[in-house]
């Protein structure tokens, strides 16, 4: 079986090469698959993990490095965050921003900290001094723009510790500030925000099939995440308790109400954040509703 288009044709075999960042968003990124509806399996000895596509080859790439290779073709695309594609200079497409970390679905943050007890109070005060980091061309350019000469250098991890053994501060990600807390610093300022990126190599971008592919990715990709932290309810309700029942539910549009066999009862369906309902359950309870269901949601797509 072949397909044709304007880049020639297509035997049934060939496969989109996807890069998956290895590290701290590989677990985030299986999970997210998986509610999108694409089950990844990774060894712990294998960087070319299994998946449920026969159109897809999945390779494990560091974040780090991923936009160098989607730009230069070795993967058609790539997910990683926008630190690292401005860190490295990468010219590729952003195809779509995947709001999604390790432990939430906010964008993280590259901070400038300092020991707690540090006498550097504003970025004015880091002249002359040595800052640690990963982010080195984006942390250099961060200084240039606020008119600071200082010394920065590559950090090969542990960035947190050296702070405390020489380097007068350091440049380093966080979601929670836990880590930076826990390791007695202190934040100055943040350097940049970053959100995950679904990129895409531009020649592989310009091939019909492939893009298609990718934004059928995309669609269920952004369906699972929209739907993290949301839930579905279902309840019955008689009609005389509708007004009171409907203007407790916050909802993404209008609650769904159909009818049921019995003409004096209805069904309401609606999407809401889970965070609400420990509340809202026990209000919707005492305004009438009956046969309350809450159910699990994997995707959302408007």
């Amino acid at each position: 079986m072949k397909d044709k288009g304007k880049e020639g044709i297509r035997l049934k075999r060939d496969r989109l090469k996807l890069g998956i960042p290895k590290g701290s968003l590989q677990e985030a990124t299986v999970r997210m698959f998986k509610k999108a509806g694409f089950s990844i399996g990774i060894s712990e000895r294998s960087y070319f993990p299994s998946i449920d596509d026969d159109e897809l080859e999945v390779i494990l790439f560091r974040a780090q490095e991923m936009s160098r290779y989607v730009e230069d073709g070795i993967l058609d695309a790539g997910i990683t965050g926008n630190d690292w594609i401005t860190e490295n200079s990468s010219k590729v497409v952003k195809a779509a921003e995947l709001v999604y970390a390790k432990q939430s679905l906010k964008p993280v943050r590259w901070v400038l900290a300092v020991p707690e007890q540090s006498k550097i109070k504003k970025i004015k005060d880091l002249k002359g001094k040595r800052i640690a980091t990963e982010l080195v061309n984006v942390t250099k350019e961060f200084l240039k723009k606020n008119k600071v000469t200082a010394e920065v250098e590559f950090s090969w991890g542990a960035t947190e510790v050296k702070a405390a053994i020489g380097v007068d501060a350091i440049v380093e990600v966080t979601e929670t500030g836990s880590s930076l807390r826990a390791n007695k610093l202190r934040e100055v300022a943040t350097v940049c925000e970053s959100t995950t990126q679904l990129i895409v190599n531009r020649k592989s971008w310009m091939i019909p099939w492939k893009r298609d592919k990718i934004e059928n990715l995309i669609l269920l990709l952004k369906g699972a995440i929209l739907a993290e932290g949301k839930v579905g309810l279902k309840m019955n309700v008689a009609r005389s308790d509708l007004k009171n029942v409907l203007s407790l539910l916050p909802a993404l549009k209008k609650p769904t109400v159909s009818n049921l066999s019995d003409p004096e009862w209805v069904d309401i369906d609606t999407v809401l954040d889970e965070d609400v309902l420990k509340d809202l359950i026990p209000k919707l309870k005492r305004a009438g509703a009956q046969g309350i269901i809450e159910y699990p949601l994997n995707k959302v797509i408007y």
